[in-house]
């Protein structure tokens, strides 16, 4: 798996032959001036919630490749009245594609789409296939529902959890998340876009570290594989 980040909560996945892109904010984040939107490919784009900073480029990269949108009923009904095509999940449901399995887990977390109109139930997404599984938590607050995923999900090799406090968790909780779903390999998101969430990278990385976990805080553009 190639992983790169986007900025924000926004990622592109390279797996299993197919391109993936989660919650993309790209355009309006000054921070990912160096990210060209034309640039991106995507077959499916994965939607956590409806707030603008994870949606406000689905539209586009949708409309640009084709893309099937993947996220709660609600959200992907909004799309599809839009002429974007979709798959609607909802919470604890699982589905195959020819990517993977897909599980849409709860997120504790408010949502509501560009137009002000309902975004349905945040939510995040555990993705596996025989290989591989990771967890993609989109925004939400630390929650026992967490300890689910470990399980009911195959054995996470990595997980993507916001850090950045004020709207989300901060790094202090997630990494009790992250004792939650056992795992050890952290790639943090929702951080220091925005002056309410600017956090103390060296704070978290050794927070993460004392309780014997990875936190990898990636520069936006920068590709890991995985």
């Amino acid at each position: 798996m190639k992983l790169t980040y986007l900025g924000q909560s926004a990622f592109h996945l390279e797996f299993n032959g197919f391109y993936l892109v989660f919650d993309p904010m790209i355009t309006p984040n000054k921070l990912a001036s160096n990210i060209n939107l034309e640039d991106i490919t995507s077959d499916y784009i994965l939607l956590s919630h409806g707030h603008n900073d994870h949606v406000a480029d689905a539209y586009k990269l949708a409309k640009q490749n084709k893309s099937k949108i993947i996220s709660n009923y609600e959200i992907v009904n909004w799309y599809e009245s839009k002429g974007i095509d979709g798959h609607p999940m909802n919470l604890g449901g699982k589905t195959k594609f020819d990517f993977g399995n897909v599980k849409y887990v709860q997120a504790v977390h408010s949502s509501m789409l560009p137009d002000g109109s309902y975004g349905g139930s945040s939510g995040g997404f555990v993705i596996w296939d025989d290989k591989n599984c990771f967890y993609f938590a989109g925004d939400t607050a630390l929650t026992l529902d967490m300890k689910l995923i470990a399980t009911t999900c195959p054995p996470l090799d990595f997980a993507i959890l916001p850090i950045g406090d004020n709207f989300t968790m901060g790094y202090e909780d997630a990494v009790h998340a992250a004792e939650f779903i056992q795992c050890d390999k952290i790639i943090g998101c929702h951080y220091d876009t925005f002056d309410y969430i600017k956090i103390d990278h060296a704070a978290a990385i050794n927070e993460f570290k004392n309780a014997g976990k990875e936190l990898l805080l990636l520069k936006i553009g920068k590709s890991i594989l995985l």
